[in-house]
């Protein structure tokens, strides 16, 4: 056994990183760094409890199995240095390197096994894969045979990977169980999942969500915030938090606070940008973050306030801006005719409100749909009638539409807004210089929602229809007719029809009734003699 002694490797991988470093192996443990020194790891070498050498996508790995469970992995080794790292393994930690070879049949079944904080996936004697469970975000049981899992990838702006198991069933404590119940409770509990590992700074109970739907706990902590409900709990990490926004809604009833987030919430295949939270406006909160005071000044500053005497919308608020340092964004200077905030409106067969902000249109609550100004080329408006402001104009549409056409070559179109705020919504989008165009060329074409509340009404409906159709003959042809309910006067003919009634030729009689006009549809038939 050769003496202890330290070596470097370069360009070595830690864990899900995709920046390279150098890897040092020191008789009193290890450290990782990269090329800048911004990302820096270091272990002791009391901690180590088994090490192996495996193939992996990326040249050869050094799996270090830790005596709390927990497993460091460096991928990035040439094959032709096996021989020296075993040395160094041998001399500095007394530890043999292990040689484990994975599973490369690609099947998709197998056998699930938790060895401390990790879950590995084994096909046969071998492993296929491994999850390291303290990068779990979210699980979920989507059905008795099938659990979700979600974990996130650290130095990665993309998707969030979800992978799902199916379980059989069995027995337990003489109970017929889903072995995917007892499954998803384990990774709930080795990725501290149902409970924080500490104490979280505020607790809000029973929270109303309209995207996605539901009543959530909402348990905040200084780097991230659970949402723990029915049938889901999710971690959210505060660095996944881009936006904030605060808006009355137009009922004076309620409040909404939207959460931005990216990467987005994952629920199932289906992902979710915004978080929709709804209160009510008089709804009082007595909130004490549970943080001592001199160490809520050294970490917060005057970000966060110890207590909060509220209403609930704005703790929550107040408490997720002082966390992640993002402004709350309200309502702009945009008001409409009936100084409200935010205008009615439709995006596809989805009824909500399009609120004109100070830098972006928002659309909530369902889909949430955002809009910055900076990404917006043009509105178009469509199905706004000539004389708008005329309120004596009952024939015209009594809604418009208007689309976004964004600079991406995407369009949102949003329908059925009130025709009386197409003025002050072409006002804002020229204040804020964006361009806006009118479309005329179906400007009295009714939407499908303007037809079916025409048709509510028939007294309304043959008036409108009319009114229309003589719109629509050109007045040089109006003579070019004859007019179907027209009755002639008898006074302005001295012509009898030879189908007249009345009618005795050269020689009438002196009691001859009034003659028929031509033209008279209602004249009588003629008698048979």
């Amino acid at each position: 056994m050769g003496e202890p002694r330290s070596k470097q490797f370069e360009n070595i991988y830690y864990g899900l990183s995709n920046i390279p470093g150098i890897l040092k192996l020191a008789p009193s443990g290890l450290g990782w760094k990269t090329s800048d020194a911004e990302n820096i790891v270091t272990i002791s070498a009391e901690e180590f409890k088994k090490m192996q050498w495996m193939r992996v996508a990326r040249n050869y790995q050094l799996r270090i199995a830790l005596k709390n469970g927990n497993a460091a992995r460096f991928d990035g080794f040439n094959k032709d240095m096996f021989d020296a790292v075993r040395e160094l393994v041998r001399a500095n930690y007394k530890l043999q390197l292990e040689t484990k070879e994975l599973s490369v049949k690609g099947w998709n079944w197998g056998k699930t096994e938790f060895q401390g904080s990790q879950l590995l996936f084994n096909i046969g004697s071998k492993t296929a894969f491994e999850i390291p469970l303290i990068q779990v975000a979210n699980s979920n049981l989507a059905n008795r045979n099938e659990v979700n899992v979600e974990f996130m990838q650290p130095d990665q702006s993309g998707e969030t990977q979800s992978k799902s198991k199916k379980a059989p069933m069995h027995e337990l404590d003489g109970e017929e169980m889903s072995a995917a119940s007892l499954f998803y409770e384990t990774v709930k509990d080795k990725a501290d999942l149902g409970q924080a590992s500490g104490e979280g700074l505020a607790l809000f109970q029973d929270i109303l969500l309209l995207t996605p739907r539901g009543r959530y706990d909402i348990e905040v902590f200084p780097t991230f915030f659970r949402l723990r409900g029915k049938t889901y709990d999710y971690k959210i990490q505060m660095k996944s938090v881009v936006n904030l926004f605060l808006l009355p809604k137009l009922d004076e009833v309620h409040e909404l606070f939207v959460i931005g987030l990216d990467p987005p919430l994952r629920q199932g295949q289906t992902l979710y940008h915004f978080l929709v939270l709804q209160f009510k406006q008089d709804d009082e909160i007595d909130l004490t973050l549970n943080i001592e005071e001199d160490d809520l000044k050294r970490d917060y500053g005057e970000r966060l306030l110890p207590k909060y005497e509220c209403p609930i919308h704005e703790a929550v608020s107040l408490v997720f801006q002082g966390l992640t340092k993002k402004k709350i964004n309200r309502p702009s200077t945009y008001r409409n005719k009936h100084d409200e905030v935010a205008v009615k409106a439709s995006l596809k067969a989805n009824e909500g409100y399009l609120y004109p902000l100070e830098k972006c249109f928002l659309f909530v609550p369902k889909p949430p749909t955002y809009l910055p100004f900076s990404e917006i080329m043009s509105v178009t408006f469509s199905r706004v009638s000539a004389n708008l402001t005329k309120k004596s104009d009952l024939g015209g549409p009594r809604t418009f539409d208007m689309k976004f056409n964004m600079k991406s070559g995407v369009e949102f179109g949003f329908s059925s807004l009130n025709r009386e705020e197409y003025e002050d919504l072409e006002v804002y989008l020229r204040s804020k210089n964006i361009k806006t165009i009118k479309d005329t060329a179906d400007e009295t074409a009714l939407s499908y929602s303007e037809f079916m509340k025409e048709l509510d009404d028939d007294d309304e409906v043959m008036p409108t229809a009319k009114r229309r159709k003589s719109e629509s003959v050109d007045p040089e042809d109006e003579d070019s007719e004859m007019d179907e309910d027209f009755i002639a006067s008898s006074e302005d003919s001295d012509v009898a029809e030879e189908y007249d009634e009345n009618y005795s030729g050269s020689d009438s009689s002196s009691d001859g009734g009034n003659s028929k006009k031509k033209g008279d549809k209602r004249a009588s038939k003629p008698k048979s003699k």
